[in-house]
């Protein structure tokens, strides 16, 4: 056995815990950062809320309000270059408060606010750039997720896309990481109160790619002990948890239980990688701009197909946490395939891909556009051809 993990230095979980902010941030640093991605946090007060736990704190405050849609390199750049002028030091700590776009934003700009060997973020990407890398620490960095889906707050990349012009034909789209073991954040604060506003669509959304990462890192080729654990656990969350969330954004345990899952992913896929349906979903969202967390539950039954064959075991292990019963049974790996079938189902997941506005002529630029880092990871090789087929068939 051998392996390293991976984890934010200090988590803070719990029902209105945002009110310690200004008292852990106080040990960071003296000046705080804070970018901030929701607007409905804004109207509601919360930003001013913690804005004013900073203030009492103590802290310099110096807001960024950023859009709340997935970072591009132009957005980190714009941020990167506004931190910069204001002189940075180990003193300053950065504060991202909102989902996931918004935290890998912050981390990207924490992580180029020290590391100045570049003129753009596009430099340090994976696939694309000069392979400039992270060799100074980053500013602290302190995420406040507002969505239970991404897990952002414990991972060590940021996923940052071209910029979205398509009269500019000179720009090459596509989805890719700024990654390094220095950009996992320092102080995590989840505190699930911040997701009862989310609307039953994103919770549904932000749910299923919160459930997605937990099987993929489950069943990953890279796959280790400690993350596994992780998994199991998420999932006994996650599953029975979302369609209440869905159905009753007030209610708080399942509100509880999906940050929690989705914390708890974060930290797995930052471990052991993802698969199949995150390799695709990042295609989806450059070339088809669909929503992150919409394109993995999509992906999510297809891909276990994919990998059923190479997969009953792990597959079936999973369903035993929801039917002892099936412990022995041949077929509990379809039987937890079709326990996530009827949870898309339920939750409203559309069941094909013309039905986000895929059009066909879009799956061979999908095929191409698939093979990133998750993909890597897999359980299994997946062919051009067989991907395409696939595609055409959930088309």
């Amino acid at each position: 056995m051998n392996y390293t993990y991976f984890s934010p230095r200090q988590i803070v979980f719990g029902w209105g815990r945002r009110s310690e902010l200004g008292t852990l941030a106080a040990n960071l640093g003296r000046r705080a950062f804070v970018i901030s991605g929701s607007r409905t946090l804004e109207r509601n007060g919360v930003i001013d809320q913690l804005v004013k736990s900073l203030d009492d704190a103590g802290l310099d405050v110096l807001g960024f309000p950023v859009d709340s849609r997935e970072p591009e390199v132009r957005d980190v750049n714009q941020l990167v270059n506004a931190i910069r002028t204001l002189d940075p030091t180990t003193s300053d700590v950065v504060i991202a408060i909102g989902g996931g776009s918004t935290i890998d934003l912050a981390k990207a700009a924490a992580a180029l606010a020290t590391n100045r060997q570049g003129e753009s973020v596009e430099e340090f990407l994976e696939g694309v750039g000069r392979g400039l890398q992270i060799t100074v620490p980053p500013l602290d960095l302190v995420a406040i997720p507002s969505t239970a889906g991404t897990g952002a707050e414990a991972t060590k990349n940021a996923v940052i896309s071209s910029n979205n012009d398509p009269a500019d034909a000179n720009i090459r789209p596509y989805k890719k990481s700024l990654r390094s073991d220095l950009m996992i954040p320092r102080l995590v604060i989840v505190d699930p109160e911040l997701t009862v506003s989310l609307p039953p669509s994103t919770t549904a959304y932000t749910g299923m790619d919160a459930i997605t990462q937990l099987i993929e890192s489950y069943i990953s080729r890279k796959a280790a002990p400690i993350p596994k654990a992780l998994c199991r656990q998420g999932l006994q969350l996650a599953i029975p948890a979302l369609a209440a969330a869905v159905a009753n954004g007030s209610l708080r345990e399942p509100r509880e239980a999906m940050a929690h899952a989705a914390l708890l992913s974060g930290m797995a896929l930052a471990n052991s990688g993802l698969g199949f349906a995150h390799g695709v979903a990042a295609a989806l969202g450059v070339t088809c701009q669909v929503p992150h967390g919409l394109a993995c539950a999509l992906l999510l039954p297809v891909a276990l197909r994919v990998n059923r064959e190479v997969s009953r075991t792990p597959l079936a292990e999973l369903e035993s946490l929801f039917n002892p019963a099936s412990i022995g049974d041949p077929l509990a790996a379809d039987q937890f395939i079709d326990r996530i079938d009827r949870l898309c189902r339920e939750v409203q997941i559309p069941a094909r891909l013309r039905d986000v506005g895929v059009r066909q002529d879009q799956l061979p630029i999908l095929v191409q556009g698939s093979r990133g880092n998750s993909m890597s990871c897999n359980p299994r090789d997946v062919s051009d051809e067989e991907l395409q087929e696939r595609l055409e068939r959930l088309w």
